[in-house]
């Protein structure tokens, strides 16, 4: 389907035009072994098996009840049956989805190379992998199918909106790396469906891990975050409450008026504010993207030259990682904007219900463990 996104056309595949049972009949016969248990791997894991698709999940195992192993049984996958070690699994797969951490690819590329044989798929969610194999040395060899499907949002929101009947925005790109093009063209898309892609839209493997980790630093969550922080502090500097601070600052555009974007776009939403709020929103609008945009190209420069995937490797890779990024969510967990903001939504009516139903079965508040 070709769909105008704002002078520009793209084809766009839909479930109406590649429904669920032309997925079903592609897939047919084959074994999708997906590696990893952790964000994506559920969600994806859980969809296609829903919908009819010979799934097996590979996953290191653990006796640690919080572990992915332990997660994994409890969503009913079986050892020795459906869940395997992550070389088993590999093994017998006839489309390997690489659905581990960024960081662990090197590693679990050594022990599942030999198992990558031509006739096979190699499938991805995201193109770090792949593209920075400088890197992980994820060189795979002629005759292996290279797929990637890489939903728009997390693996928590792949699976909701999956049961929701919603569906989940994804991209595709494909390389036939010698195979057949149409086949590695039709699988990708089989298999973007059968995980619950709502529509997928094309890419290619570099494109989308460029926009990919520049949309994560930038706006949708550390650019959101920082300048969330900015406006914060800046009112409680001058007086303001907490609470005043933390609803002007979070709390209306979480609660009111992103919905308004998400309904029908940003000038949607200005034209249902009070003429007071477009006023000054038109006003400072440009004067904010002149002053952000040249951290943006900063930020994107970063991407290219892989400056942040190789801080990523080496950032992810040491002993202490879990210990050290735990303390600095525990910071941001500490701080008075987000404190402010624990208060504030602890007095939105429904949260105050499970807030109340948590303290009577004892279960306490929210605590990240360091």
């Amino acid at each position: 389907m070709d769909i105008n996104f704002g002078g520009v056309v793209e084809k766009i595949v839909t479930r109406k035009e590649f429904p669920l049972k032309k997925a079903q009949k592609v897939l047919k016969g084959k074994t999708i072994a997906v590696l990893g248990y952790g964000i994506q791997g559920p969600g994806q894991a859980l969809n296609m098996r829903d919908n009819g698709i010979n799934v097996i999940v590979g996953q290191r195992k653990s006796t640690k009840p919080n572990s992915s192993w332990k997660r994994a049984i409890k969503d009913g996958w079986v050892p020795g049956k459906t869940l395997f070690s992550i070389e088993e699994a590999a093994e017998k797969g006839d489309v390997i989805m690489m659905l581990t951490s960024d960081a662990s690819q090197p590693t679990i590329w050594k022990a599942i190379e030999k198992y990558v044989t031509p006739g096979k798929a190699l499938y991805f969610s995201h193109g770090f992998g792949y593209v920075y194999n400088k890197l992980t040395g994820i060189k795979p060899q002629k005759g292996v199918m290279l797929v990637m499907v890489a939903p728009k949002g997390s693996g928590t929101s792949v699976r909701r909106n999956f049961l929701s009947g919603a569906g989940i925005n994804s991209s595709y790109a494909y390389e036939p790396n010698g195979a057949d093009e149409a086949k590695t063209r039709e699988l990708t898309i089989a298999i973007g469906i059968a995980v619950g892609s709502g529509y997928l839209f094309p890419t290619t493997f570099e494109r989308e891990v460029t926009s990919d980790l520049v949309g994560e630093r930038g706006i949708l969550m550390g650019a959101l975050c920082g300048v969330m922080e900015a406006q914060f502090y800046t009112l409680r500097a001058n007086g303001h409450s907490p609470s005043e601070a933390f609803n002007e600052t979070c709390e209306e555009l979480t609660q009111s008026l992103i919905r308004l974007v998400d309904e029908n776009g940003m000038d949607w939403m200005y034209s249902n504010c009070s003429q007071t709020a477009q006023h000054g929103a038109l006003k400072w609008r440009p004067i904010f993207r002149k002053a952000v945009e040249p951290v943006f190209k900063k930020l994107y420069a970063s991407v290219k030259t892989m400056k942040e995937a190789k801080e990523v490797i080496r950032d992810t890779g040491r002993p202490d990682y879990k210990e050290f990024m735990a303390a600095k969510l525990q910071d941001m967990h500490d701080g008075e904007m987000w404190q402010a903001g624990a208060a504030v939504r602890s007095l939105r009516p429904h949260e105050k219900a499970k807030a109340n139903a948590a303290t009577a079965a004892g279960v306490r508040g929210r605590k990240i463990v360091k």
